[in-house]
């Protein structure tokens, strides 16, 4: 799978407008393919993508149901809620930051140098210290706490702004962006709610999202 993300003249602003004149140039990219141990619940799960110069903006909408948000801490499991995952990988020769976001805003952001799954987690990884998650801005259409989990279709928005300064921090120096390319994966998923479901944007082989053989690709325009 492969995306383009756009130069953006205009900062997006940090409050959920899908529609907003300043995303029309970019791709709308669908996280479409489920797992098959997810339940009969797909719900229609789009993202949009832009940069400038100081970081990538990116915005989810998703038409859902049976949506619910109960973890409010930093790092808490947020994928056992209704959730949107970026998995963004900026050098072939490091590992990969997740940035995980519950329908109430709640982040769960690490970054892993050794996927290798293992009894308490991961061969190697590191979760974000709080201060370096709040250079990670986050708005939210739901409430923080969504619980009793609500039945009815409902559409949420998350929206995220991760500087480019907060990926080198880990990653090291980046490349010039015009025209670079970077791997990474887009998800939804719920994992606790009465309708799990599991979805990518570039399917993945098992029911494990921290699967870097997967990532697609996201090209930087100039």
């Amino acid at each position: 799978m492969h995306t383009t993300i756009f130069k953006s003249a205009t900062q997006p602003s940090l409050t959920g407008d899908w529609d907003h004149d300043v995303w029309a140039h970019s791709e709308t990219i669908s996280i479409g393919h489920f797992r098959p141990e997810s339940s009969e619940h797909h719900p229609k799960s789009e993202a949009r993508m832009l940069y400038d110069n100081t970081g990538i903006h990116l915005i989810f909408r998703i038409e859902d149901a049976y949506v619910r948000s109960i973890q409010t801490e930093l790092n808490s499991p947020v994928c056992t809620d209704s959730c949107v995952e970026f998995f963004i990988q900026p050098r072939s020769d490091r590992g990969y930051l997740n940035f995980e976001i519950n329908c109430g805003g709640t982040l769960l952001a690490s970054y892993i140098e050794d996927w290798t799954r293992t009894e308490t987690g991961f061969g190697k990884c590191s979760l974000l210290s709080k201060e370096d998650a709040d250079t990670a801005a986050i708005f939210h259409s739901m409430p923080k706490t969504v619980n009793p989990e609500i039945s009815a279709p409902t559409v949420w928005i998350n929206q995220i702004f991760i500087p480019f300064d907060l990926l080198a921090q880990y990653v090291g120096e980046l490349s010039p962006l015009a025209t670079a390319t970077w791997r990474g994966n887009l998800y939804k998923c719920g994992d606790d709610t009465s309708h799990p479901h599991w979805a990518a944007w570039s399917p993945v082989r098992d029911l494990d999202f921290h699967d870097p053989e997967s990532f697609g690709t996201f090209e930087f325009a100039r």
